[in-house]
């Protein structure tokens, strides 16, 4: 395992990509800074963190050629990968709230950005950016977000934290090479959040609406069973929880 540690970058998950670009990444390099200066999350969204007080860190890994269509079984264990480790730490209340983050007593602990590198219709590689909120305690206009140390109290380390992480990782990913897709995916939506609790949605359109969690599809598409009873899918982008 190759780690690159950095004391501060514009994003892990841009220094790894380029990094592709310039040479032939052994699986699982991994790049960790102490500070991301413009990181990233979902939909363009931006990671704030204190500088060396939380977890911000990109992993490669290859796969040769995978089907596009599978590309959210990278998501379901990467998020799996993370709910396990951070239960072998005792942190209570873990739930991914789709389609990856990572919620303990609803509040969000960490974030995730997943990038595919697709070559020839296939998915050659991904760069996983993983944000963790660890040893920070105060988080100023986000109230829905919590930490590893506002949880317990305790100080981490965050390199032990970053190869406990990879660790699992690696146990998920050898998984879904050996194609246990039904074991992910029936892991994965035993975690999620809500799931069949009366929920409140907003569309895209803005409209609200009530419905319960049922899962998800194969593609990444939430299921949610609506009041008419009948079960729609929608995309990341049609679709938020209000909660």
């Amino acid at each position: 395992m190759r780690i690159i540690k950095l004391s501060a970058t514009k994003s892990t998950n841009s220094y790894l990509r380029e990094l592709c670009t310039q040479e032939n990444l052994d699986d699982y390099t991994v790049v960790i800074a102490g500070e991301q200066t413009e990181g990233r999350g979902q939909m363009g969204t931006q990671w704030q963190a204190q500088s060396n007080k939380n977890l911000t860190f990109s992993v490669f890994k290859s796969y040769g050629k995978m089907e596009i269509e599978g590309q959210f079984y990278i998501s379901m264990v990467v998020a799996l990968s993370i709910l396990k480790t951070l239960q072998m730490l005792s942190i209570s209340g873990l739930k991914v709230k789709w389609p990856n983050d990572i919620l303990s007593a609803e509040k969000k602990i960490c974030g995730v950005l997943i990038e595919n590198v697709i070559k020839q219709r296939h998915i050659s590689a991904s760069v996983v950016g993983i944000g963790l909120n660890v040893n920070q305690t105060q988080f100023e206009n986000l109230p829905k977000a919590s930490s590893l140390k506002s949880i317990t109290g305790i100080h981490y380390n965050l390199d032990e934290l970053a190869i406990l992480i990879i660790k699992r990782l690696k146990v998920y990913f050898d998984k879904l090479a050996s194609g246990q897709f039904q074991e992910i995916k029936r892991a994965y939506e035993s975690h999620l959040f809500r799931k069949n609790k009366p929920s409140t949605f907003k569309s895209s359109a803005g409209n609200t609406f009530v419905g319960f969690i049922t899962g998800v599809s194969d593609s990444g598409k939430l299921e949610i069973l609506e009041e008419n009873q009948v079960t729609k899918l929608y995309d990341l982008k049609e679709v938020s929880l209000l909660y």
